[in-house]
C-alpha cells in the first residue's frame, strides 16, 4: 500500500514538473509584464519569436513589439527579403486614440518609404486608414496583429478578431514593418530588440 503510495505520488509530481516545464517554455520572455509567445502560425507555417521590445515614446511606453519570422534574421535586408509568412504583434502599454495611433503608422510608412513604392501603394494606405477609422480607441491590453501571408496577403487582427480586408502586395507589408526595422525607425532601440539584438 505504500509503496503504490510512494509510486502514485512520484508520478504526481513528475506530471506538475511536465506541466511546469510547459508552461515555462510557451512564453519565451517577459517584456513590460506582457508574456510574449516564442513561436507563431500565420498560413501553413511555424513561425519562431525573432525579437521584440518596448515602444517608448519621450519616456513613456506606448507598446510591446513581436517579430516572428520562419528562421532568425538580423538584419532589415534579410528580414524584407524573407519569402516566407511573418508577423508583428503589438501590445498596448496605454491607452491611445485610434486615429493618433493610425498616424503614426503613416507617418513611420512615409519616412521609410521612397516614393515610387509609395505610389504603389495608394489603395492599401487608404484602406489601413480606413481600418483604423473602425476602432474608436485602443486600450491598455490590447493586441494588434499584422500577418504577411504570401498566399493571401497582409490581415490585421484586433484582439483576435479580423479587421478589414485583405491588403494584396508584398511591398506595403514590407513598409510596414519598416516603421520598426527602417533607416529612420519609430524606436531606434526597438529595432535593434527585433531584430534579435540587446537593446
Amino acid at each position: 500500500m505504500k509503496r503504490n503510495c510512494n509510486v502514485k505520488r512520484a508520478v504526481s509530481i513528475a506530471c506538475l514538473l511536465s506541466m511546469m516545464a510547459v508552461a515555462s517554455t510557451a512564453f519565451a520572455l517577459d517584456v513590460a509584464g506582457v508574456k510574449i509567445n516564442e513561436t507563431a502560425h500565420v498560413g501553413n507555417r511555424d513561425l519562431q519569436l525573432n525579437g521584440a521590445g518596448i515602444r517608448y515614446k519621450v519616456i513613456f511606453k506606448v507598446y510591446t513589439a513581436a517579430l516572428y519570422l520562419p528562421e532568425k534574421k538580423t538584419t532589415t535586408t534579410d528580414v524584407i527579403n524573407e519569402a516566407g509568412p511573418r508577423r508583428i504583434s503589438l501590445v498596448m502599454l496605454r491607452d491611445i486614440d485610434s486615429e493618433d495611433f493610425s498616424r503614426a503608422f503613416l507617418e513611420g510608412i512615409r519616412k521609410n518609404t521612397d516614393r515610387a513604392d509609395a505610389a504603389k501603394m495608394i489603395d492599401q494606405l487608404t484602406k489601413f486608414g480606413e481600418l483604423f477609422a473602425t476602432i474608436p480607441e485602443l486600450k491598455k491590453g490590447d493586441n494588434i496583429v499584422a500577418d504577411w501571408d504570401p498566399a493571401v496577403g497582409t490581415t490585421m487582427q484586433v484582439n483576435g478578431k479580423k479587421v478589414g480586408g485583405v491588403l494584396t502586395g508584398i511591398t506595403f507589408y514590407n513598409a510596414l514593418l519598416k516603421i520598426w526595422l527602417g533607416d529612420k525607425p519609430a524606436d531606434s532601440k526597438l529595432k535593434v530588440s527585433l531584430l534579435g539584438g540587446a537593446a
